[in-house]
């Protein structure tokens, strides 16, 4: 049985890859494409706005869904959405306008958050209880694998942009889709993730103190990465240094490379001895708040912006890929094993909020006052996170057994 479910699990993070790369393509495809049509940061951050929303939506009910229908045949319903969405950008350039866009993106917010719930809640089923290095170290490798591929489709989606039309790019990740979807609806199981005792509604929402904070943390967490990080720094870099698109998707595709790398070795990192003692993500999270504000006193002097740039994205990279590491594996930690799709649905939908209030915040404050300001309100949302999360349960993730 347990090799059974191993084998599941390599279905599911298959599936879950396949939809990241295109969903990473997709994303910088949107932004470079309505921003070379004319559209000003704000507008494209718009287009964004139901995607973010609806993933609030999916991850609140997806988890209910998932307890009370299978893991699975939520995620296949996601593959479908997003088949969905993609098919309707496939219309001709002069019916993509902003409302239609917009409801292409709701349907893809969608499908990326079922896919993921359902991905990141089977891990649980799959170590025993006690296991937190284990544990911590399954999470990691998901999660960080998970953002490296989509910094790969951000340099994919940048690239297919650069030697073919919005269309033709959207119709060869629309055909990589309908290939998963196909192998996932006829070898994935279609019972995994079902809960044994009856699921009522009213669990939509943790009743879990220890999870109400990490969900509040990361709320912040990923409001203050996307503040600066989803809509400023690509319109910034395109428009105050003229980076081309090509420049701009391999940057920030490198990046989330990058960053997934510094996630998936988090565990390793944190055993070495000079770190094993600072597992506390409260401490990581006041390092992470610095990151922005020495970014913009860096602003102030007589550097390469280009340079500030790259160093100091950099930095905020590593220090966020090791709180995010560690929240993951936190809310795995704490779920309840029985409803851990019901948590993780719950602690998901606080980071969907989270990178809802960060875009509509990038797109409207860079617009109107300039990066820096992203930047100051940036550490402002990072400070916030680590004070809550100075508020969680110590976990000595190192002691546990392999």
């Amino acid at each position: 049985m347990a090799t059974n479910l191993l084998q599941q699990y390599r279905l599911i993070t298959a599936n879950y890859w396949t939809f990241t790369v295109t969903d990473g393509a997709l994303r910088m495809l949107v932004v470079l494409y309505f921003s070379q049509l004319g559209y000003s940061a704000l507008e494209v951050a718009m287009l964004f706005i139901f995607y973010e929303f609806f993933g609030v939506v999916t991850n609140l009910v997806a988890g209910y869904l998932g307890a009370k229908l299978g893991l699975n045949n939520i995620m296949n319903t996601g593959l479908l959405l997003q088949i969905i969405a993609l098919g309707a950008l496939l219309v001709p350039e002069h019916y993509l306008s902003v409302v239609w866009v917009m409801t292409a993106q709701a349907l893809s917010g969608i499908a990326k958050d079922l896919n993921k719930m359902s991905a990141k809640s089977s891990i649980k089923m799959l170590v025993n209880q006690g296991q937190d290095s284990q544990l911590f170290k399954w999470v990691a490798i998901l999660t960080g694998s998970k953002n490296a591929l989509k910094g790969a489709g951000f340099f994919i989606g940048a690239f297919l942009l650069s030697v073919s039309s919005f269309q033709t790019a959207i119709l060869i990740m629309l055909i990589a889709l309908v290939i998963t979807w196909l192998v996932s609806i006829n070898f994935l199981a279609k019972d995994l993730g079902k809960s044994k005792a009856k699921v009522k509604f009213t669990r939509l929402f943790s009743s879990s103190s220890s999870i109400n904070k990490l969900a509040f943390a990361r709320l912040f967490l990923f409001a203050a990465r996307d503040v600066w990080f989803v809509v400023a720094l690509p319109v910034y870099l395109s428009v105050e240094l003229q980076w081309d698109h090509y420049q701009i998707g391999s940057f920030m595709a490198l990046w989330i490379i990058a960053y997934g790398f510094v996630q998936s070795t988090t565990p390793s990192l944190l055993k070495r001895p000079q770190l094993s003692k600072f597992q506390n993500v409260s401490f990581w999270g006041f390092c992470l708040t610095t990151t922005p504000f020495l970014i913009y006193g860096a602003f102030q002097t007589a550097l390469s912006p280009a340079i500030i740039i790259t160093c100091g994205l950099f930095i905020f990279g590593v220090l966020f890929a090791i709180n995010s590491s560690l929240h993951s594996f936190l809310i795995i930690h704490f779920a309840d094993s029985d409803s851990v799709s019901l948590d993780v649905g719950f602690y998901y939908m606080a980071n969907a909020s989270g990178r809802l209030l960060g875009t509509i915040l990038s797109g409207y404050l860079y617009t109107q006052f300039g990066l820096m300001i992203c930047l100051i309100a940036s550490g402002t949302m990072l400070a916030l996170a680590a004070v809550t999360a100075t508020q969680l349960p110590r976990v000595a993730i190192s002691k546990q057994t392999q």
